[in-house]
């Protein structure tokens, strides 16, 4: 567990002295949430219906701006290898890495999102249900997007490739996550949208570091 929360440590603070990559999600984030009510105008009804779309199509991309930098920097300096060599099994090392960059890159969304829900005339209990989407959501968008960042890492062009990659792998939870704050804006429920979301993320949990771990050997080697 020392390894673990070491690289999680060591990671986090390579972030906070790179804060322009965090804060250019953020800004990112905002002013794609907020150039849709400016550009559709002021209608309620409608800012209500392309809500939850609109903030998770915004959360999607802001969080695929940082993911070809998982990887990337210790591949060159030469960590990786370390990592590969070392006791601890890479997978874990993975997901020490997968959880960090969470901490960077997604969980700042979660806490923005009900800020620029307010744009959209959102209640109270939908801006809840949308932190709780995004809550879930986020974790399987990092995960999917380890397994991208591995397989395309010291290709020339990867962030292109990693897009390409990762983006038809993010539409389940782009739909499950939308779909829950709009089934509550229509009474019907978040529940079963809610209950999909996470069990994909639980999956993807399971699954994704060793995806991602044979990808890396491949690579390196």
């Amino acid at each position: 567990m020392s390894a673990l929360w070491a690289v999680i440590r060591r990671d986090l603070l390579l972030a906070m002295r790179r804060k322009s990559e965090v804060l250019t999600a953020l800004f990112f984030f905002a002013i794609v949430s907020s150039l849709f009510p400016l550009g559709i105008g002021p209608e309620p009804d409608m800012l209500r219906k392309i809500a939850p779309g609109v903030l998770w199509v915004g959360a999607l991309l802001a969080a695929m701006l940082s993911l070809n930098r998982l990887f990337a920097a210790d591949h060159q300096d030469g960590t990786l290898e370390q990592m590969a060599l070392s006791p601890t099994p890479l997978a874990l090392l993975v997901s020490s890495k997968v959880l960090a960059h969470w901490l960077v890159s997604g969980l700042p969304l979660v806490l923005l999102a009900p800020v620029l829900g307010l744009q959209f005339d959102l209640s109270p209990r939908s801006l809840a249900v949308l932190m709780i989407s995004l809550l879930l959501g986020t974790p399987l968008l990092s995960l999917i997007g380890a397994i991208g960042a591995a397989l395309t890492l010291g290709i020339r062009g990867g962030g292109v490739l990693l897009s390409l990659l990762v983006l038809p792998l993010y539409v389940p939870a782009l739909i499950f996550g939308a779909g829950a704050v709009e089934a509550d804006i229509s009474g019907l429920g978040a529940g079963g949208h809610l209950s999909l979301l996470a069990a994909l993320t639980v999956l993807a949990g399971f699954f994704a570091p060793w995806a991602a771990t044979a990808a890396l050997r491949i690579a390196l080697e």
